[in-house]
């Protein structure tokens, strides 16, 4: 396949061959509505000179670095996360923005510190997903002091310090859960949870939500102890294994936070006969193939899309206005999926 040339880039703009040319050399001033048409046109065939495009369209415009502590780099949803940053990032015509995405590789509430710290003088806002503790609130604290404001995402920590939480209403997403299984469960029986950790705030209060849904509207269903998984696919199958063992009347399993790859693994092995109503948290690959063979019942997925838009909006105008003066939340509905809506 041949490479677009100047001329197939002006074609598809609709202008001249020696506007596009102007464009690149930057030696005659070009009205930015034009500059916008050529640089758009070149995004879409692909045209070599697109980045040199955007430098010479954005050269005045404000620019402002933004940080981002994401979580286990591999895992889909985590990738996912940081493409639809990307994604917010280059829908944006009236600012340049650097991001910095770096990835915790464990739950310890100190590599979380060492992330956030990392940051300091280096980025102007930081949105971050971790474990809730004192010690990443004195950090963030410590990050406010210098005018740096730390967002909260999809696990609230912080609360008071931290600029604003966005993601799901986590107690609402637990609620949901047990509703759910309530409904799709043919038989009363036994419930068991999963939590990533205890510092996880988002997992307690699906927890929370969960367990005050069972209690009010459906009793007949016994919520049994949640287990710690530390989101790992190893610790979730064997623990799920064990309990179905000793567990004949299990009749559901909802995952609140990761390992859901443990659970669907354990199901297809143990509970495919048993009827077992499973609701695990995001849409992956996994997800997506375990509800459409049947092992999963529906995911409740966070809409990456729509969170990060918001986000950087919200991460930009904090950045020119100022910090506000109480911390808020910002809370989207959370996509629930089916077999038969994918």
């Amino acid at each position: 396949m041949r490479r677009p040339t100047i001329a197939d880039l002006a074609k598809t703009a609709g202008v001249s061959v020696a506007t596009v040319d102007r464009v690149l050399s930057g030696r005659l001033k070009v009205r930015e509505e034009t500059s916008r048409k050529v640089f758009d046109a070149a995004e879409k065939i692909g045209f070599h000179g697109t980045n040199l495009i955007r430098q010479r369209l954005f050269a005045e415009l404000p620019e402002y670095r933004l940080g981002f502590i994401l979580r286990k780099e591999r895992h889909t949803f985590y990738q996912s996360f940081a493409a639809e940053l990307e994604h917010a990032v280059h829908g944006l015509r009236d600012y340049r923005i650097r991001l910095d995405v770096r990835f915790a590789q464990t739950s310890d509430p100190a590599e979380m510190v060492d992330l956030l710290n990392g940051f300091s003088g280096k980025v102007h806002a930081i949105g971050a997903t971790g474990p809730d503790h004192h010690d990443v609130t004195s950090v963030i604290t410590a990050l406010k002091e210098k005018g740096i404001p730390t967002f909260a995402l999809l696990s609230d920590f912080a609360q008071g310090v931290r600029e604003a939480y966005i993601g799901t209403n986590n107690i609402k997403v637990g609620r949901t859960a047990a509703w759910m299984i309530s409904r799709f469960s043919p038989r009363p029986g036994k419930v068991l949870l999963f939590l990533g950790g205890h510092r996880f705030q988002g997992h307690a209060l699906r927890e929370t939500g969960f367990r005050s849904y069972m209690r009010e509207y459906a009793p007949q269903f016994e919520v049994m102890d949640a287990l710690v998984n530390l989101e790992t696919r190893g610790l979730t199958y064997e623990a799920l294994l064990g309990a179905l063992a000793r567990h004949d009347d299990m009749v559901g399993v909802y995952c609140a936070g990761g390992g859901m790859e443990g659970a669907i693994a354990a199901l297809e092995e143990e509970g495919a006969s048993r009827g077992i109503v499973c609701l695990v948290n995001e849409l992956t690959p996994d997800s997506r193939k375990a509800l459409l063979d049947g092992t999963v019942t529906a995911v409740l997925h966070t809409p990456l899309r729509e969170l990060c838009t918001d986000l950087i909006s919200t991460m930009i105008s904090t950045v020119e206005h100022g910090m506000a003066e109480t911390p808020g939340q910002r809370f989207l509905p959370p996509q629930i999926w089916i077999s038969e809506n994918l």
